[in-house]
């Protein structure tokens, strides 16, 4: 490889990445921009051309994939020796010097690394030993702590000071013996990898000179995601060289609730002083319409180093914004768009990508889909009925609606745990099989029998349980069954309890459910063939309905196929034809980061989401929103996001000032409907975060308390005879009056819609922002 080489390969910033080795060096890569071109040309550059020995060259990066990728690239470019060249993980980086030198801070060298079963499985036994009650002090509650801890540098003792009140001491106590027990059998958890090394290097003079003297040149790639640890690693690395080269992008630092640290990059000129700045600015992957787009919206963060992404690809299409009157209206046009274009031969299926903000919203979309048979892979996640707590909450209704079925019931037994073990169920099942029974009808039997001991109450309880839950289906319906068990189970409390972010993402699935749940009740009410059948048969329908999405084919080919994604999955990949989906505030920015105390930074960083999500679209970009989405069962309206605002008009077809619903077709949901929208905020008391059809509902401030008794179905059905029509000189109220509602407060009857069976009244309410609901239900008073 010679200087003429580079010349050819490289533009004029990667050539001056490439070759400027020594000291401190920060090159901003922007989206698309080559970075890894630039650092495999500038470790092969640093053999073939300076001469530098292999083993005296690290590369950092934060997955495996990405290390072998590197490797390879490497290979590829230097004709010998690039095996000697020190290219990992964080972690592995950690392991390697800890495997030589562990014995120096306590450990032997043959320490055992934990993973999180072994590190859940340690803190259960912590739990049971301190005598906590584990149905409220959840073991991954006390790991997600443990590890914001560690990743922050912080040991025992320093949380020790930082830690206050009964509930303080307690995680610090948790915290000191985990660590000595994690100690006592020589071993290590992932965090630990990481925190011991920072530490071995910190205080043992002779280890942290051996690196400084091996090492004479230091790479770090995705440098905008690396925490406090990592910093420091790399800092006591390069204490004596100072050769080191970071490669980041501080518009695309989206992992803070990893622990990722954005400053670490804002601040690389005043922790490395004397620090090379390079940008890289020129996109190889979009058009020059998408890339404006997304210097538009990233340019309304403060906290950034300037910088503007280019094209020499040309203008391209414009981005199209559509606005729809809900999320399911916005996948019929998703799915109908995607069957189109694949049809007219434009596209082929893998050229797609849908992307969201949160898991939860991939239901609708998987649901049009299978209907349009569109092949899809979810990408960074489980398919919507696959996901356990879906999967649980489903196992209950099949065993209500059919006790028989010994795999549901067998699945929630002990979910969330009642104390009834393995060999409780091997009884259960032997005694049924013995005498030719259904689990449950063996279970019931044997209790009365007195077959099982001390676990009889557990089962007996059991059994009513699940016979209470049947008799409510007949009052609630299918909607507040679904309530019913993810509340009284202590399912969603369970989960408040565990409070890490995989818990409030399975409460977001949960909410989702409801919204499928009240969508299929609201058709079945309206459809005349169903709408008087008993509530038993629709719970059969609604599971008959589920379970043909939960096994419909979505597709044969592997590779054709459309993607589904979140937008922190998609960070890294590049598609022709992007679909930015949920655009709404209260959604995408979420509800948490536009209520958090900290709500300018928590802004920011979604507004780097959306950054990241625009420069994913190499060919086209498509922005939709819904107008109104479920929420927790209920409609709510939705303002278009801030994000989509921050767009000019000049670059999308479809304006945003004017939005309404633009799409026709025979779907049931669509009604070309024009709004005039306010700001929805949620309750304070819910998570705030918005799933597809609506925002978590279920509140840590509200677990545990008891619930306002539902209306009965005799109440509810003088409302709903058939063929009855309740007159406008029913309400006492009308548009423009004042009313008050239970729960919402005070506020103002903006519309009243003549529903057929109920009005629909709007109500812009004075705290929450503005709802719709059905007259009967929501029992408004005229002040």
């Amino acid at each position: 490889m010679n200087m003429e080489d580079l010349r050819k390969i490289l533009n004029k910033e990667q050539l001056e990445g490439v070759l400027t080795t020594e000291g401190p060096v920060l090159i901003l890569a922007g989206a698309g921009s080559g970075k890894t071109r630039v650092l495999t040309h500038r470790v092969a550059y640093l053999i073939a051309e300076k001469h530098v020995k292999p083993w005296n060259i690290m590369a950092i990066t934060f997955t495996n994939k990405a290390a072998a990728e590197m490797r390879e690239r490497v290979d590829r470019l230097v004709e010998e020796g690039a095996e000697g060249v020190w290219i990992s993980t964080f972690h592995s980086a950690c392991v390697r010097i800890l495997r030589r030198f562990a014995d120096r801070i306590g450990y032997k060298t043959s320490f055992s690394i934990y993973d999180t079963d072994d590190s859940k499985s340690l803190m259960k036994q912590i739990i049971k030993a301190k005598n906590l009650d584990p149905k409220k002090y959840k073991e991954k509650f006390f790991l997600s702590r443990i590890s914001d801890f560690k990743n922050q540098l912080i040991d025992c003792d320093e949380a020790e000071k930082y830690l206050k009140g009964a509930e303080g001491r307690l995680l610090s106590g948790i915290y000191r013996e985990y660590q000595a027990r994690l100690k006592s059998s020589n071993a290590m958890d992932f965090d630990d990898l990481i925190m011991n090394a920072v530490l071995l290097l910190k205080t043992d003079k002779e280890v942290r000179d051996y690196y400084n003297d091996r090492l004479h040149y230091i790479m770090v790639d995705e440098y905008q995601d690396t925490n406090a640890a990592q910093f420091e690693l790399i800092r006591l690395l390069t204490l004596q060289r100072k050769n080191l080269c970071v490669v980041g992008d501080d518009d695309q630092s989206i992992y803070k609730f990893r622990g990722a640290d954005i400053t670490n990059i804002l601040s690389f000129e005043e922790h490395f002083p004397g620090a090379k700045v390079i940008k890289l600015e020129q996109n190889y992957r979009s058009y020059t319409t998408i890339l404006n787009a997304a210097n538009a919206v990233i340019g309304n963060n403060h906290g950034r180093k300037k910088k503007s992404l280019w094209s020499e690809r040309g203008e391209g299409e414009k981005i199209r914004f559509r606005r729809f009157d809900s999320g399911y209206e916005e996948a019929d046009f998703i799915a109908d768009d995607i069957r189109k274009r694949e049809k007219s031969l434009t596209a082929d299926f893998k050229d797609f990508a849908v992307l969201y903000r949160t898991n939860a919203q991939s239901r609708t979309l998987e649901e049009r889909l299978m209907m349009s048979g569109i092949p899809y892979r979810i990408v960074g996640g489980i398919n919507f009925y696959q996901r356990r707590e879906i999967k649980d909450i489903l196992a209950y209704m099949t065993a209500i609606e059919n006790p028989e079925n010994d795999v549901a019931v067998r699945r929630i037994l002990n979910v969330p745990k009642r104390g009834i073990g393995a060999t409780t169920e091997g009884k259960i099942a032997e005694y049924a099989l013995e005498h030719n029974l259904s689990f449950y009808n063996g279970m019931q039997q044997g209790v009365e029998n007195g077959m099982f001991g001390r676990s009889g109450k557990k089962l007996s309880d059991f059994i009513s349980f699940i016979d209470t839950l049947r008799g409510k289906l007949t009052t609630d319906g299918v909607t507040g069954l679904v309530k019913d068990i993810i509340e009284d189970t202590g399912y969603a409390r369970e989960l408040q309890l565990e409070d890490t972010d995989d818990s409030h993402a399975r409460l977001e699935n949960l909410d989702e459910l409801v919204n499928k749940a009240a969508l299929f009740e609201r058709e079945k009410n309206e459809d005349e063939e169903t709408k008087d059948i008993p509530e038993e048969e629709k719970l059969s329908l609604f599971l008959q309905e589920v379970s043909l999405m939960t096994s419909a084919d979505t597709g044969d080919d592997e590779e054709n196929h459309v993607t589904l994604m979140t937008l922190h999955a998609a960070k890294g990949l590049e598609f022709p034809n992007v679909y930015i989906t949920g655009l709404e505030d209260g959604l995408f920015p979420s509800q948490i980061s536009i209520n958090s105390d900290d709500s300018d930074e928590e802004i920011e960083e979604e507004r780097r989401l959306m950054y990241v999500g625009i420069t994913r679209a190499m060919d086209t970009l498509t922005l939709t929103c819904a107008s109104s989405r479920m929420v927790h069962g209920q409609t709510e309206y939705m303002p278009v996001s801030r994000f989509v605002k921050e767009i000019p008009d000049e670059l999308l077809d479809g304006s945003v000032k004017k939005s309404h619903s633009s799409y026709s077709s025979t779907s049931s949901y669509s009604k070309n409907t024009d709004y005039e929208f306010k700001e929805f905020t949620p309750p304070k008391n819910s998570y705030g975060s918005v799933a597809y059809g609506g925002v978590t509902g279920y509140s840590a401030n509200n677990a545990g308390k008891k619930r306002k008794p539902r209306a009965k179905k005799e109440d509810i059905s003088k409302l709903y005879k058939k063929g009855s029509d309740i007159g406008k000189t029913d309400l006492d109220y009308g548009i423009g009056d004042r009313v008050n509602h239970t729960k919402f407060g005070e506020g103002t009857v903006v519309d009243i819609v003549d529903g057929g069976r109920d009005y629909e009244v709007t109500v812009d309410f004075d705290k929450v922002g503005r709802k719709k609901m059905f007259a009967g239900f929501a029992k408004l008073e005229k002040i």
